[in-house]
């Protein structure tokens, strides 16, 4: 497994896949640019924690010169020392096979049977490794490097299409994306969503059936994700504060932190909701359970979204969800049966589905329970490992 940095609080899909492949008897190394011990620590108590840092390994850096000049030697005999047969393609490649040697030592080491590179983007100019290593390559794509990256470039992916053994989605929409973005119809794909700990992820107190939205007991709003203009809390906040208009009471936390901090404050000011919307800030996997097992609803207004994880473990959790239909939202959650579906940028919409599920607590329990069997049904973590091996099984070609 290739991602940029291992583990992330925001990725946890790919902490569950490796643990889940280890689980089930794969030998998996995961190689990322980065290894942080403030993201170990967001995952400590899991049940994988210990096993999977034996896994990881951090490639040498690319840059600056020196930090490549000092790494340098130790990353080429790595290679050598870890797959002398292997690393010698490099050899003869030339300067170029040098300089890919040092980024792949790590790779090379590992005599992977796949490599899977976990996003789109990653994986550019990496299409060598393949033949190189005598390897089968996956690629993943899982929204951004769709929806953004190479948007300027017509052939970004070129080399991709024609060289992976295999690309992997999360659902239609991204396949379709993909499709477009010049990826052969008759590629082999495999559509698997993500997947959650729905053990982890259940609810330890009895939902009570009540009416929300007043001055007594307001509506508990959440939203769960990193603070990037992708995921539209400038609607979300409008539509908050359309709600609190039409006489709705809320109380809206905000569970994540990012780059778009102080824009989502200065929304927040000029809204007039200082008073009823709380910014969490970053939370580890517990503090994210208890703030959904408090709240009524779970809101995500997203412009743009490949298919999100957080949906998925609110819908474990019981909770009803409004959302925007960006990107495979509609796939992850059932317009009318686990939440309700609005187009993009729809504040009034929005701000409407808040009022009915406010108004309605027999809907919010319904909505909640049919959210929980689905993910049960569609989202487990076997089932993914099961889809992920078969996938492995078609690409390895037995």
């Amino acid at each position: 497994m290739v991602a940029p940095a291992f583990p992330k609080t925001s990725e946890t899909f790919l902490f569950e896949k490796a643990a889940g492949l280890v689980e089930r008897g794969h030998e998996v190394t995961v190689v990322c640019g980065s290894s942080e011990e403030r993201e170990w620590g967001r995952f400590q108590g899991h049940r994988m924690e210990r096993e999977l840092r034996k896994r990881v390994r951090v490639a040498a850096p690319s840059r600056p010169r020196w930090k490549v000049g000092i790494h340098g030697p130790a990353a080429v005999a790595k290679s050598f020392l870890g797959n002398a047969r292997r690393a010698s393609r490099y050899f003869r490649e030339g300067v170029r096979g040098w300089r890919d040697l040092y980024l792949d030592a790590e790779l090379i080491a590992a005599r992977p049977e796949v490599v899977h590179f976990e996003f789109g983007a990653t994986a550019v100019g990496r299409m060598h490794v393949g033949e190189r290593l005598g390897c089968k390559v996956v690629v993943s794509f899982r929204g951004y490097d769709l929806n953004f990256a190479g948007l300027e470039d017509p052939h970004f992916y070129d080399e991709i299409w024609q060289k992976a053994d295999g690309i992997h989605c999360l659902g239609e929409d991204l396949w379709r994306r993909a499709q477009r973005r010049g990826c052969p119809p008759e590629k082999l794909h495999a559509l698997i969503p993500p997947a959650i700990d729905a053990g982890f992820f259940r609810r330890r107190m009895k939902r009570a059936v009540e009416e929300a939205g007043t001055a007594e007991r307001p509506l508990r709003i959440l939203s769960v994700g990193r603070l990037e203009w992708k995921k539209g809390y400038e609607w979300g906040l409008e539509a908050v504060a359309r709600a609190r208009r039409a006489g709705v009471a809320v109380d809206y936390r905000i569970v994540g932190d990012g780059g778009y901090y102080e824009a989502v404050v200065f929304a927040r000011h000029q809204m007039g909701l200082d008073d009823v919307v709380t910014l969490c800030g970053s939370m580890d996997r517990e503090g994210v359970r208890e703030e959904m097992e408090r709240a009524d609803v779970l809101l995500h207004a997203a412009v743009s979204e490949g298919f999100c994880n957080a949906v998925l473990e609110v819908q474990a959790m019981e909770l009803p969800v409004v959302c925007s239909d960006a990107g495979g939202l509609p796939e992850n959650v059932v317009d009318g049966v686990t939440g309700l579906v609005t187009p993009r940028r729809d504040p009034k919409a929005m701000a409407e589905r808040l009022a009915q599920l406010a108004r309605d607590g027999e809907l919010r329990l319904r909505m909640g329970r049919a959210g929980r069997e689905r993910v049960e049904a569609e989202f487990g973590l076997e089932r993914q490992m099961e889809r992920f091996e078969a996938f492995y099984r078609k690409v390895l070609g037995r």
